[in-house]
């Protein structure tokens, strides 16, 4: 059987789309234009985690996160204006199409009792945000190291003009979303 890359997928967009939309050219078509990864640590007092967490999102995107300080101080929380209390990383063009390759047909179907993605999770926008709860379904982080699991969010940002229209484009694509009743 073959399986149809990602890189293909995009490619055959417009032949796909362009009868449910009516696309005349094919730049009207959906396109990916960034993925953004994106985990909150808090102020964590064990500088040794937040290093991990730094290197293993290092290992499983292909690029350094950038630190993010708090915006303002918060008394209640004990947090001060400048702190760092996440990281973020914003991906695109090549090594976009290879993280959400890995993330479409390796991460997610590692997912315990997965049963697809809320198609109400993509917003007015066309974008879609999914939280994984365990890092350990990306085969970069050793299976040993269950004990140092972390969960992060990922954006998949689109051009898609409409939510029907990122929809389309999203299961296009081969994310797996559930069946809008």
């Amino acid at each position: 059987m073959h399986m149809e890359t990602t890189k293909q997928k995009l490619a055959s967009t417009f032949e796909a789309m362009k009868g449910t939309f009516g696309y005349t050219n094919v730049m009207q078509t959906p396109k990916l234009e960034k993925i953004v990864v994106s985990v909150g640590t808090g102020r964590v007092q064990d500088k040794h985690r937040e290093a991990m967490i730094v290197d293993r999102l290092s290992l499983i995107t292909g690029q350094k996160p950038s630190p993010r300080p708090a915006k303002q101080s918060i008394a209640a929380f004990k947090l001060r204006e400048g702190e760092i209390i996440g990281h973020q990383i914003t991906i695109r063009g090549a090594r976009m199409i290879h993280f959400i390759d890995k993330l479409i047909h390796i991460a997610i179907p590692q997912t315990r009792d997965f049963r697809g993605l809320k198609a109400t999770a993509i917003d007015e926008m066309g974008n879609i945000t999914i939280g994984i709860k365990d890092s350990t379904i990306f085969p970069e982080c050793a299976d040993d190291e269950l004990k140092d699991s972390f969960s992060f969010a990922v954006t998949i940002v689109t051009t898609a003009k409409t939510k029907a229209e990122a929809e389309a484009f999203l299961r296009h694509l081969g994310l797996p979303l559930q069946k809008v009743e």
